[in-house]
């Protein structure tokens, strides 16, 4: 038996010895094996009930060791056991030992406080190495050692829930693991640590875009055919591997082909990439954002650049230096005088490539980029950093450069995200915390069902609801957050899928026990994953600090609509969340609100405030009978100026008389 004073001794260590074999007498465990997520340096929850788990040989006795007191169960026929642990204060570390009468595992650095749940799409998946442009001070110290964070893997599974985490590790942050933290999670764990002096486990398991189908519960998905549907479709045999392969081979296909038909690689005894390459022939364009028209739609194909760079030996780096190519649709290779220094394989991820000591140099250098665009016209998208790093300073990059194209071909075969079809990553991600206790959810997604509004209502309720259930936890805290502001901004008042999405998601904070995190004034109109989570994170511990802490000091989010009155050619709104009171973020009227008259088309309409909670709408003489009042409805309502003394934005709303 290990030695409980064995403190280099861990879970990782035991885990990588044990495996899952099958036994003939039936068992299906023979070794004592414990899930990913009850290892070192986990946060457990305080001042709940909480269940250890796992599974071993069927008829053993199976005891956990903590603080002094030994719990004691047995593992059934088919080789679980689970213990339930008596209610614990906030604090660490703790040791714990799990034993048989054959073997045991010692887990160390456990603490118990708050742990939360994130979830979503990209934007909760989004890193804290994404965001280090905009935050580098957090990587210069690590303030916060008992904050704990694990990644769930990305898996999926539509058969059954997966009982165990293919992989996964409670990190703690530091410069070499905070990279990887997701950054919603990190900051908002440090926002509780910081207010609250406790312990904060985040657990991640969130994918890039997923629709709200992949993560809903079986029983959930049911009550939508269609996607109930395609998840028991991919739950037959072989139809995955067969998809795939399929997939694979057209798109390997195709890469052959574009690759074969690419100047830039197959003409001349020079490569394009090469400095020495003869570019006489080449367009010149003013900047990257005005890459010529072609031949009618320039779309599909290879696509070359390039730029000369002369720099004096005062400017030379006498280290590696940073390449800025801002972000790019599609994939990229990116030279420096012939040597590849990056590349990226699709168009989301921002292009900070580094180049090695010794590859610039004094006088000419040339800077080459590869972009293969698959469905539609090659891209460098504007208001994003191009420029090279050197001595004193950043060189702009973003004007005079040349071009050429190597290579046009039909559009790339589509392929199929099957990790994103219904029901998969609930079964594959959720399903293996069904013993777990949790203080509450953080949830960030929705841009992928911009598409289908109609049915996200329905989806999102059954979301929450589901997961409660689910975790059985009936009034667990739900917290969510509404999509920012993306797009580019309009002049007049248009229909907006986007605004369609906020207000479902405004109407969902009416169930017990949720809250809604408004960012309408954080995004960023030419990039889907706007860098400030901060303000995301910032403002979902708010909500947290309402619903969860019993903070009674709000405003706790911006303000919100809450009475509506006609009054002849006025309507009178009043409003909660106000603090000390509504305030415009800039000029004298509320800019933002349309109405509609029974023809459905919006009008601007003047807004002031009269009241400290309330909003004075005055009705154009051309609409007889309002029929629908709006404010901030647009995929980017950039002017819309309504805030409280917090300077938080009011959400935007829509209400219909």
């Amino acid at each position: 038996m290990n030695s409980p004073n064995n403190n280099t001794f861990s879970i990782k260590s035991i885990l990588v010895l044990i495996g899952l074999v099958f036994l003939a007498g039936g068992d299906l465990y023979a070794d004592l094996r414990l899930p990913k997520l009850i290892s070192d340096g986990m946060v457990l929850q305080r001042e709940q009930a909480v269940k250890i788990w796992g599974w071993a040989e069927s008829g053993q006795e199976v005891s956990v060791e903590l603080l002094g007191k030994k719990f004691a169960t047995s593992t059934g026929a088919d080789g679980t056991w689970e213990v339930v642990l008596e209610p614990q204060q906030a604090g660490g570390p703790h040791k714990m030992i799990i034993a048989t009468q054959k073997e045991s595992i010692y887990i160390q650095d456990i603490w118990f406080g708050d742990v939360w749940l994130t979830s979503g799409q990209s934007n909760m998946e989004t890193t804290m190495e994404r965001v280090s442009p905009l935050f580098p001070e957090e990587f210069k110290l690590a303030a916060y050692p008992t904050i704990r964070y694990f990644d769930v893997p990305d898996t999926y599974n539509f058969v059954e829930g997966n009982l165990d985490l293919p992989s996964g590790t409670w990190l703690k942050p530091t410069r070499e693991t905070l990279p990887v933290f997701s950054a919603i999670g990190y900051f908002f764990a440090k926002n509780l640590a910081h207010t609250h002096q406790i312990p904060i486990g985040i657990i991640n398991a969130s994918v890039g875009g997923s629709p709200i189908q992949a993560w809903l519960p079986k029983d959930a998905l049911q009550k939508f055919p269609q996607d109930y549907e395609e998840a028991m479709y991919f739950a037959q045999d072989g139809v995955i591997a067969a998809l795939e392969k399929s997939e694979r081979e057209k798109k390997e296909a195709w890469i052959k082909q574009l690759d074969g038909a690419d100047l830039g690689l197959s003409e001349g005894d020079t490569p394009w990439f090469d400095p020495s390459m003869d570019d006489a022939s080449w367009k010149m364009i003013p900047d990257l954002f005005a890459i010529p028209e072609v031949d009618g739609d320039l779309k599909n194909g290879v696509f070359w650049f390039r730029k000369e760079v002369f720099l004096t030996d005062e400017q030379l780096p006498e280290r590696e230096s940073a390449l800025l190519m801002g972000t790019m649709v599609d994939s990229d290779r990116t030279f420096v005088n012939g040597i590849l220094v990056g590349t990226t394989g699709y168009q989301y991820p921002p292009r900070r490539y580094t180049i090695p000591e010794g590859v610039l140099k004094s006088g000419k250098n040339v800077i080459t980029v590869r972009l293969v665009s698959e469905r539609g016209k090659p891209q460098f998208i504007e208001q994003k950093p191009y420029s090279l790093e050197v001595n004193d300073g950043m060189i702009e990059l973003e004007r005079d450069w040349k071009f050429a194209i190597g290579a046009r071909i039909n559009p790339a075969p589509t392929q199929t995200s099957v990790r994103l079809k219904p029901l998969g990553l609930f079964q594959g991600m959720i399903f293996p915390m069904k013993s777990i206790s949790l203080k509450g959810i953080l949830w960030y997604q929705g841009e992928s069902n911009t598409g289908a509004v109609e049915v996200y209502e329905q989806q999102f309720h059954e979301l929450i609801y589901g997961w409660r259930e689910f975790l059985n936890k009936p009034d667990l805290p739900f917290i969510y957050v509404q999509l920012p502001n993306f797009m580019a901004p309009s002049e007049n008042p248009q229909e907006s899928n986007w605004a369609q999405m906020r207000e479902i998601q405004r109407k969902a904070h009416k169930i017990p026990n949720t809250g809604m995190a408004i960012t309408i004034d954080v995004g960023e109109a030419n990039d889907i994953h706007p860098l400030d989570k901060k303000s995301v994170a910032d403002r979902l511990a708010m909500q947290a600090q309402k619903i969860v802490y019993g903070s009674e000091n709000g405003p706790f989010s911006g303000p919100l609509p809450d009475n509506v009155y006609l009054e002849d050619q006025k309507i009178r709104m009043t409003f909660v969340e106000v603090g000390e009171g509504l305030r415009l973020r800039d000029g004298e009227l509320v800019y933002g609100f349309a109405l509609s008259g029974p023809d459905g088309h919006f009008h601007w309409c003047e807004a002031r405030i009269v009241a400290s909670n309330t909003i004075e709408v005055s009705i154009p003489s051309f609409i007889s009978s309002p029929k629908t009042l709006r404010y901030a409805w647009a995929n980017n309502p950039e002017k819309s100026n309504l805030v409280n003394h917090l300077e938080l934005p009011a959400s935007p709303f829509q209400i219909i008389f």
